[in-house]
């Protein structure tokens, strides 16, 4: 008797993000197709600076990773996005950890129930590009807020010939989403290859409002037939994947 086929996620994160959910989604029955949006590239560079600071701010588990890779300093309280961030910086060797379990607004007031501006600057471990403005918003309230670029992450260029053939073939479920810019990455490739009109029998899941109106469009007449577009109630890894067991 052949087997039922189990269905089959396609995951955009980056490789290093990718691993362990990949991992996760296999051990509930799901296979996985990964197709990495972004290729971290970690820069050279110096020490960072703490003098002054009274506090780290992280806005991704990538910037947790790229700060390691610069030193083994652990001794201020670290602030976290969200939970995932969280836990890649107790990973490290933070013991002064916090998750604001949300947005850049939600990490911006947790810095300012936490953290007064006289007891010194914030160092924002980043990338080369970021979502929102956290200075601004720390800034309004007092704050001086320093960002310091440690990585870059780069967009790919085209599909695999996998994740090509696998759409072709309709045997993907539900697309993974987790920024607006992979998901924007994912549906201009989409559209360069053609292939947009084999996702109506896929759903996209998104990490939040603005991740599905990123999903939706790949260019200004092209708008990819989803079966279904749906923003996750809190924007978590696990908020996301409550999605797979909604009707």
């Amino acid at each position: 008797m052949e087997s039922e086929r189990r269905p089959r996620i396609l995951v955009t994160r980056p490789a290093e993000d990718a691993a362990p959910l990949a991992e996760k989604l296999r051990s509930r029955g799901y296979e996985v197709a990964l197709e990495p949006m972004l290729e971290m590239v970690w820069l050279d560079g110096p020490e960072p600076d703490l003098t002054g600071v009274q506090a780290l701010l992280f806005t991704s588990a990538n910037g947790v990773r790229a700060y390691a890779k610069r030193t083994d300093r652990r001794d201020r309280p670290a602030y976290a996005v969200g939970d995932s961030t969280a836990a890649a910086a107790r990973a490290i060797g933070f013991e002064r950890v916090e998750s604001a379990s949300g947005d850049v607004y939600a990490l911006a007031d947790l810095v300012r129930r936490r953290c007064a501006p006289a007891a010194g600057g914030l160092l924002h471990v980043a990338g080369s590009k970021v979502a929102g403005d956290l200075a601004g918003l720390l800034g309004q309230a007092g704050f001086s807020v320093r960002r310091e670029t440690l990585y870059e992450a780069v967009a790919a260029t085209r599909l695999s010939a996998l994740t090509s053939e696998v759409l072709r073939t309709g045997s993907v479920e539900a697309a993974l989403f987790f920024s607006p810019r992979t998901a924007r990455s994912f549906v201009t490739l989409l559209g360069e290859a053609e292939l947009a009109g084999c996702c109506r029998t896929v759903d996209a899941l998104c990490l939040s409002p603005a991740v599905a109106d990123a999903a939706r469009a790949y260019g200004a007449l092209g708008v990819v037939p989803w079966r279904s577009v749906r923003a996750a109630s809190r924007p978590d890894q696990d908020g996301l994947l409550d999605l797979l067991a909604a009707p």
